[in-house]
């Protein structure tokens, strides 16, 4: 492993960043990126945080939040997304979400072990939430104390036929054979204007690190995303309180209007609150009304009820309680999951 200095980060000089060198590929180097932000009066716990496809972080908002309840916000750029792309790579490809594994891991490593939390929170966004969840699963490591998943892609979207066996099986044989064929499909766009302040948004990014028109979408990559769903789908078994936040509602279409400030315009939120239960024994499924497909980059009004839900479900399940004898305890790991869906 090797690890760049710390340096300030382009979001300004209370975030750090480190660069992460990683086992090259068959497109050459790889490298993961790593941004820190310190609460001013710490509480000896971290969150660690997964973006989503064709994204990379740049929600300050969000790390505020936690950093103002006094964890050390770490956030990580994935191998080929933002900070981490180079010039050489295919944008935010893998052949297998357990890539992803290897930079999830040394990032951990420095949370827990170089700077010693013991108490860890980890945050996914769409396939972030996918990608943790898993990682969560086949690591199980013990410092994990909860996950935030927000708008994860627990299914294909749209009609039924995408999630049929046929589907899958014409997607492995071609995913063998032809892993970056690029799959046609029609972007509107109309997501990434809700978002940009220069598009009728309110936020700030890197357009060539996040595209108004996304990213292309290869065979091999989508397949290990199948891959990953068919894992999720029989069963996972993640055992700290996991909290799953959504939109109330999809809406699909090309039209800049109310609804596409006001829903899930990228993924089909009934799939998000089918599967919430299979992550693991204590899951709790939030419905935002008015939340977009980044729950924490919606509109105020709806933010303010993202993050109100997120302070009570904190508040109940991840700050540790003392039990009789006085010492801290967490929450009852074993709890019956919680599947429901529940207006905030």
């Amino acid at each position: 492993m090797s690890l760049v200095p710390l340096q300030a980060d382009l979001l300004g000089p209370d975030y750090r960043v480190e660069t992460f060198s990683l086992p090259p590929d068959d497109e050459g180097p790889v490298v993961a990126t790593l941004v820190t932000l310190d609460p001013k009066e710490p509480n000896g716990r971290a969150v660690l945080h997964v973006h989503g496809f064709a994204d990379y972080f740049f929600h300050t908002e969000y790390a505020q939040w936690w950093a103002d309840r006094g964890y050390v916000f770490y956030a990580i750029d994935l191998r080929k997304y933002g900070r981490s792309l180079r010039e050489h790579q295919t944008a935010n490809y893998v052949a297998d979400l357990r890539e992803y594994f290897g930079e999830i891991d040394l990032a951990w490593w420095r949370i827990t072990q170089r700077d010693g939390h013991r108490d860890v929170v980890v945050s996914g966004h769409s396939t972030g939430g996918l990608t943790v969840s898993l990682w969560a699963h086949e690591r199980q490591p013990a410092e994990l104390q909860a996950m935030v998943l927000n708008s994860p892609w627990f299914d294909m979207q749209g009609s039924a036929w995408l999630r049929s066996p046929a589907t899958r099986v014409a997607l492995e044989r071609i995913g063998s054979s032809r892993p970056m064929q690029e799959i046609p499909r029609k972007i509107s766009g109309v997501y990434g204007r809700t978002l940009h302040r220069d598009h009728g948004g309110e936020w700030d990014y890197d357009l060539d690190w996040k595209p108004l028109e996304s990213r292309p979408v290869y065979v091999g990559w989508l397949r290990a995303v199948r891959r990953g769903h068919a894992q999720l789908h029989a069963g996972l078994d993640v055992a700290c309180p996991t909290l799953v936040l959504s939109s109330a509602r999809s809406a699909f279409g090309d039209d800049l209007g109310d609804d596409a400030f006001t829903h899930d315009i990228v993924l089909d939120v009934e799939q998000i609150r089918r599967w919430a239960s299979s992550v693991g024994r204590h899951v709790t499924s939030i419905a935002v009304d008015g939340a977009m497909h980044d729950v924490v980059l919606s509109r105020p009004s709806a933010r303010a009820r993202a993050y109100a839900a997120l302070e009570v479900w904190h508040d109940a399940w991840v700050v540790p309680r003392p039990d009789a004898s006085g010492s801290d305890q967490q929450g009852d790991e074993g709890h019956d999951a919680d599947d429901g869906d529940h207006g905030a």
